[in-house]
């Protein structure tokens, strides 16, 4: 009989699951597996919330395959060693795994591939790094013609979507370790785990006529209103798969009963092929995870102040709409798009602290924290990495704060303090009259601090510093 090994990496699911689909239709028995390794547990840039959010996940597929009948086998090794040891147990003559394009799978896939059988089958992005690239053979390094090649290829439809098996069978015989326990997680986490909670979550966005696909142009960046999907940490750990949702995106696109509705589905699919652009820029320009993309800035001089730092981290800037996005993140590990944009910019720009130090402080506290998009984000803001526009782009964190979170409630919920203060001060606290902080009762200054910076010269610093780093590099 004819053993499979399905290794499980970043696909914890059953349905549209193209590496499960080929060990089911390749052997009589698949063995659902995933390898704890301790590489990655360890990482100084591991998450606990996103651990456990994973551990849930994991928790919820052993649910699944006991509905088929099979199992999940958990092991805790070096994946090289952990995979031997299991083709010894179970006699399997092939592994089947969801390739993955970080410098480190890559890596360790390249040591299993050496010494085992092991079948790499896409699925993390729609499109391989390799299937979106120039007439002349290299890489796209701008979206917008990234995404027009992308777009010109074919769009899945909604019956290649690959159904989940109902019966897997699977060697009763192999031992397993148990599942991490997973710690009682923060009230504010908006996220249960589990490919359930995934599809209904893609059903609830882009489904219906009233769907709010149809408003996400208009509503994607309001920080105080429920505009976005929310699905990035289904994706990172593809509890719901690419394909799964550019098909919900391509069917709205199609029904949308407007144009304004479907320049809503639009824009989110154009999102979704942001996460892929950013996947291939990792494939093909690995450094980016330790430099500047763009080299004329890889030498800016850094002010590097850890009060300003730690400030920054722990909400306390003394820029309301700066202050309530850093703590949205630390307690619910989440952050809104628009808010991880000003927060970087603020980091980066404002009090010119390097931006890999950003990018490590998300990616410890972030639910969806995924290298490739993440660092893509960074450096996007950061205006070193692939993106055509400016490095001079700075955001004003008033202005953005005004715009986007207009009567200050996104601010209210998770910058308590402020609470009471009219929307004329919520934006700029430290300009409220003393009897208005008496009244509301919030001193600015004891309850809440001030600016750590003139965001005006704080601009003009980050300019010159930037100016330097490309006259030194040209010259």
């Amino acid at each position: 009989m004819k053993t499979a090994i399905w290794w499980i990496r970043r696909d914890l699911r059953l349905s549209d699951n193209q590496a499960l689909h080929s060990a089911f239709k390749s052997a009589q028995q698949v063995i659902p597996t995933f390898i704890i390794d301790p590489a990655l547990i360890g990482s100084r840039h591991s998450s606990q919330k996103r651990l456990a959010f994973l551990w849930a996940g994991l928790r919820q597929l052993e649910t699944d395959l006991h509905n088929t009948g099979s199992r999940l086998i958990v092991r805790l090794d070096e994946p090289l060693q952990a995979l031997e040891q299991l083709v010894d147990q179970s006699g399997a003559q092939q592994i089947y795994a969801q390739a993955d394009y970080s410098p480190y799978a890559i890596r360790r896939d390249n040591r299993v591939e050496e010494r085992l059988p092991l079948e790499l089958i896409s699925g993390t992005s729609l499109r391989h790094p390799q299937s979106v690239l120039k007439s002349d053979g290299t890489p796209y390094t701008v979206f917008t013609p990234y995404m027009k090649a992308w777009k010109a290829l074919p769009l899945p439809s909604a019956g290649e979507a690959l159904p989940a098996p109902r019966s897997i069978s699977t060697p009763d015989h192999l031992t397993s370790e148990p599942i991490p326990a997973t710690p009682t997680l923060s009230a504010e986490m908006p996220f249960e785990a589990g490919e359930a909670q995934a599809l209904g979550r893609l059903r609830a966005f882009a489904s219906g006529e009233d769907a709010p696909i149809f408003q996400y142009a208009d509503q994607r960046n309001r920080m105080d209103l429920e505009g976005t999907s929310q699905l990035s940490p289904y994706l990172k750990f593809g509890m719901l798969s690419p394909r799964q949702a550019i098909i919900a995106a391509g069917s709205a696109i199609r029904n949308a009963p407007d144009a304004e509705s479907r320049k809503g589905a639009e824009t989110w699919l154009n999102e979704l092929i942001w996460r892929e652009f950013y996947i291939s820029i990792l494939y093909h320009f690995p450094y980016v995870l330790q430099s500047s993309f763009r080299e004329s800035l890889r030498d800016i001089q850094w002010n590097n102040d850890r009060a300003d730092f730690d400030a920054w981290c722990q909400g306390r800037t003394g820029y309301p709409i700066v202050d309530a996005a850093m703590r949205q993140l630390s307690q619910s590990g989440w952050m809104h798009n628009r808010a991880r944009m000003i927060v970087a910019s603020f980091l980066v720009k404002d009090l010119l602290i390097d931006w890999r130090w950003g990018e490590g402080w998300f990616m410890q506290h972030l639910v969806d924290g995924d290298p490739a998009a993440n660092n893509g984000g960074w450096q996007w803001t950061a205006g070193t990495g692939t993106d055509a526009a400016p490095y001079f782009r700075i955001f004003n964190p008033i202005l953005q704060s005004q715009k986007f979170d207009p009567t200050g409630e996104y601010i209210r919920r998770w910058v308590p303090e402020l609470a009471n203060l009219p929307d004329k001060y919520i934006h700029t606290p430290w300009q409220t009259p003393q009897e208005v902080q008496k009244k509301c009762g919030c001193s600015i200054g004891k309850d809440y601090p001030p600016p750590i910076i003139d965001h005006s010269f704080a601009r003009n610093r980050t300019l010159v510093a930037y100016n330097i780093a490309r006259e030194e590099n040209s010259s």
